[in-house]
């Protein structure tokens, strides 16, 4: 349960304002106008405050809800800037185009890797296989788990294979390329679990009752 307690705005003044930003390609300062059209004055850093605070309680919430994915994976990494500086956004999705997990990371090192193969096979499960790029800090961090295996996870490192992966990636870039660079790792996070929930929303993701007959905004909502 969100926690509302303690806000001067109401609650679906912030909600509204979170689910648009993390669902189109709209800085604070587009929803600081946006609002003011409305007859709200709320400024820029207040809904700042507001996405850091509540999307990733938001995105949490959501996986609870979340529709089984494939067995087959295909895993890569993008690029998010974070005070002028590259940081690593590690995803994968299922051979259907369905999003697996994320994980933002700092470095690009079988550390991260792993850390993202334990996140993503900790909230859906072992995988069959993984398709993958030719990185060999991803195929020594599958290395790692595999040794704790009696049947291991089949690593394909086939680069036409994981277009897929790299297609989906474009979906959080459109939203990310208007934000002009995040001033934090913390709020780098926060929007990216808000984005990446508008994004698999979208793609039909989530067991809610009576989703067919929801619109996005509901679904986010509920």
């Amino acid at each position: 349960m969100l926690n509302f307690k303690g806000m001067r705005f109401p609650i679906d003044v912030i909600l509204v304002c979170i689910r648009w930003y993390a669902g189109y390609p709209l800085s604070y300062r587009h929803l600081e106008e946006m609002m003011e059209e409305r007859g709200v004055s709320v400024d820029h850093s207040s809904i700042n405050r507001w996405a850091i605070r509540f999307l990733p309680l938001i995105e949490k919430m959501a996986r609870k809800h979340k529709r089984p994915v494939g067995c087959s994976w295909r895993m890569d990494e993008t690029y998010i800037k974070v005070k002028g500086v590259w940081k690593y956004l590690y995803r994968a999705v299922d051979k259907q185009g369905k999003t697996v997990d994320f994980l933002l990371t700092a470095k690009r090192d079988m550390a991260a890797a792993k850390r993202f193969f334990d996140k993503a096979i900790g909230a859906n499960g072992y995988q069959d296989k993984i398709t993958m790029d030719k990185s060999g800090a991803n195929k020594a961090a599958i290395d790692t788990i595999n040794r704790g295996r009696d049947v291991p996870i089949v690593v394909r490192q086939v680069k036409y294979l994981n277009n897929i992966v790299e297609q989906d990636h474009r979906a959080i870039k459109r939203v990310t390329k208007p934000m002009l660079n995040f001033k934090s790792f913390q709020s780098a996070g926060a929007a990216l679990a808000g984005i990446e929930l508008m994004h698999m929303i979208r793609k039909g993701q989530f067991e809610i009752d009576g989703a067919d007959a929801m619109s996005f905004a509901e679904q986010f909502l509920g």
